[in-house]
């Protein structure tokens, strides 16, 4: 999560004096980056993925979950284990805002061939498994966005009272907040510059018997600190472009998508023990870090201007800086930038005059309208040309929708080559590898259709804006429509379409003006009548356009498959699923309140079927998940090194020994021995491999291949 530097942050009052000279010299630094690096061409595709995990500590007797505070300690073991493997596949391991998350990512992108869709699940799998080796007996790490009972009583594990400097919470102990210096620094600066605590308001979930209902109309939940927000899990995936130009238009393309891929992967429908009248969490992490003053909220119009902050504190700022976005950033997207966006007038001539084309130059002159929240001691005065660390600084902790990333700085001649990458950062975590592996393929499908295809998505950003209003409502999927533009094949498929539909005339210029409509998901998704293909149909398209082989092939098609149906209703969304899940509980008293013990049996749920210990048809249909353990996640070495003469006869002195009467000497161990070397731990396949084993001692050839098809045929059975 953003930037992490080892060093002492500054308090707010202390970084004021230096907000000013960070802002104009990021800007510097990205002006250094783009003349050095615009021309770059030709770059692969490579994409990456990022799940956040959250571990969790089950009481089994008292029936009751907490956040476990060890995710820092998980994350070094994690660390260690990778470095010590060396392995050819693996997994890297980053810190997140919260002491009890951590983030995982595979060590090394994936490569744009189709096989690479499939190997997203693989690795995805492999961090699950290898997190599992790390945990203790009584823990658990599911995929959840918001964990049920974030701010209820006691739910922290070790126990601490609430509260504390960073974030004066009612609410959350401060030892939630990862002890890496800046996290706790982020917490108070954000708190500083606003003025007073974050003010967080959810609508509550009516129920027959909510109580609130009956003295207010518009009940909501209440939270007041970082962590409610920042403590939510996400799905992110980052794409490198070919060159800058293409990189923008993805930009501006994924935006579109953003709304209409959270509603899809809605997962949030509990905050704060009571069910929510919203299925999705991006307006309670926008306000979780929402650093506005009261002038710049637009609540205290009057106040004076402090010339160290940017806009002096009193500029209008109509978003949170954990938002949707404000401008588009390709030249052809510039008439769709219909909302208002805020620019320093100041960096924006600074970068025009540099040679920043308008379009450009307005995004980020948007960007640093935000001031720095954590400035590092003895680190202000820096070589604009040798480092990005000012406009990281501000570009990391603008948290919107979709990120537009340069190039970073190399640390040194041996650093792998990074091209201009596009971001998309909308999507919810979800229960299972397979679904997070489904809607990173289909992502990254899709981007291939835009570009092969030559598609436009755009549209309006106001009406991007209400799409993600609609997003946040209850089982938007079913019962939202999003607007969408009608017209996304290009310009010469006209004629083609109006063939394919009688009654549907050739768009003209007018027609085109008022090209968007509100569609379902399952229009959006699957197509409508026949002017408008569907998502997903020209994922299709683009598989058999590009001749994708067949095992890659048969794993997408699952993928795709799961798209559909959730688009149409036949298969849940996890948010849909848990709110059911909620009110079939025996415990649940239909006052939407999530207690301990419904909480406990909805984690252990979740856990369950993404380790494929529990079906569950309603959120995948017919797939099954593989299970998923902790043993056999780490490649064992084939070593070479000789041993020497005593370790040489301790191990043949160990084979012999542990070799039963039936077995021959120097035998493997019969099924009954490994049994008792195991303590009753063998899987059954082993256990039946080793009575093979076993049995090939006592008789030829023929013999035994005989009774291996029998036992085969018996084992099946």
């Amino acid at each position: 999560m953003g930037l992490l530097k080892i060093g002492t942050p500054l308090h707010w009052e202390d970084s004021l004096e230096h907000c000013n000279y960070v802002r104009l010299h990021g800007i510097h630094q990205f002006i250094a980056t783009y003349r050095r690096l615009r021309h770059l061409e030709n770059d692969r595709l490579f994409y990456g993925d990022e799940i956040e995990y959250s571990l969790l500590k089950l009481d089994e007797r008292q029936k009751t979950v907490k956040l476990s505070l060890r995710g820092p300690g998980v994350m070094e073991s994690l660390r260690q284990s990778e470095q010590v493997i060396h392995a050819f596949r693996g997994c890297t391991w980053h810190q997140e805002y919260g002491s009890w998350m951590l983030e995982g990512t595979p060590d090394l992108p994936y490569g744009g061939y189709t096989m690479s869709l499939a190997s997203v699940e693989q690795n995805m799998r492999l961090r699950r498994g290898r997190l599992l080796s790390a945990l203790l007996a009584d823990e658990v790490a599911p995929t959840l966005v918001s964990f049920p009972l974030m701010g209820v009583g006691d739910f922290v594990s070790p126990s601490a009272p609430p509260g504390g400097e960073a974030s004066e919470s009612d609410f959350v102990p401060d030892t939630c907040i990862n002890p890496h210096p800046r996290f706790a620094t982020l917490t108070g600066n954000i708190r500083r510059r606003r003025g007073g605590k974050v003010d967080i308001r959810v609508p509550l979930y009516e129920d027959v018997k909510t109580p609130e209902f009956k003295s207010s109309k518009d009940p909501q939940i209440h939270m007041d600190c970082m962590a409610f927000g920042m403590g939510c899990c996400c799905l992110q995936v980052t794409f490198q472009a070919s060159d800058i130009e293409e990189s923008r238009l993805l930009y501006d393309q994924l935006a579109v998508l953003a709304p209409i891929m959270m509603a899809l992967t809605a997962a949030t429908p509990i905050v704060k023990g009571r069910l929510a009248a919203t299925d999705v969490r991006w307006s309670l992490i926008s306000q979780s870090v929402d650093d506005r003053t009261p002038a710049e909220r637009g609540e205290a119009p009057s106040a004076a201007p402090d010339s160290r902050m940017a806009g002096g504190g009193v500029r209008r700022q109509t978003k949170s800086r954990y938002d949707s976005i404000s401008c588009y950033i390709h030249p052809g997207s510039n008439s769709y930038s219909d909302i208002p966006c805020e620019i320093d007038d100041d960096l924006l001539a600074l970068l025009q005059k540099e040679g920043i084309d308008d379009t450009l130059a307005r995004h980020m002159a948007h960007l640093f309208t935000r001031d720095p929240l954590v400035i590092f001691e003895g680190l202000v005065e820096v070589d604009d040309s040798a480092t990005t660390e000012h406009f990281e600084s501000i570009q990391s902790t603008n948290w919107q929708t979709v990120r537009w990333k340069p190039p970073p700085m190399k640390a040194n001649a041996c650093s792998p080559h990074v091209g201009w990458r596009t971001e998309f950062r909308s999507m919810e975590v979800q229960m299972t590898d397979f679904e997070n592996a489904a809607f990173t393929a289909f992502i990254v499908i899709v981007t291939r259709a835009i570009l092969v295809f030559n598609l436009t998505l755009l549209a309006p950003l106001s009406k991007v804006d209400e799409n993600m209003k609609r997003a946040h409502e209850l089982d938007a999927v079913r019962r939202q429509k999003f607007w969408f533009s009608k017209h996304i094949l290009p310009d010469d498929t006209d004629d083609f379409m109006a063939k394919q539909c009688p009654g549907q005339q050739p768009l003209n210029a007018e027609a085109k003006a008022s090209q968007f409509e509100e569609m379902t998901m399952d229009e959006i998704m699957n197509g409508k009548s026949c002017y408008f293909p569907g998502l997903v149909p020209l994922c299709y398209a683009y598989l058999e356009h590009i001749g994708c082989d067949e095992t890659s092939f048969r794993r997408i098609d699952e993928y795709l498959k799961l798209i559909k149906a959730r688009a149409t209703g036949h298969q849940l969304t996890p948010a849909t699923w848990m709110r059911n899940f909620v009110h079939s509980h025996r415990d649940y008293q239909m006052d939407s309140v999530v207690s301990d013990s419904i909480a406990y049996d909805l984690v252990t749920a979740c856990n369950d079927i993404a380790l494929g210990k529990r079906a569950c048809p309603e959120l995948l249909g017919e797939v099954k998940i593989e299970p998923i353990t902790a043993h056999g996640q780490y490649e064992t070495p084939l070593y070479g090194e000789r041993l020497g003469p005593e370790d040489r006869r301790g191990l043949l002195d160990k084979i012999m020994k542990r070799a039963s009467e039936c077995d021959g000497t120097f035998s493997a161990p019969s099924s009954a021995g490994l049994r008792r070397q195991t303590s009753g731990n063998l899987p059954p396949d082993r256990e039946f491999s080793q009575t093979l084993s076993e049995r090939s001692h006592q008789g030829g050839l023929a013999m035994r291949m005989e009774e291996i098809r029998e036992s085969k045929e018996g084992y099946k059975n």
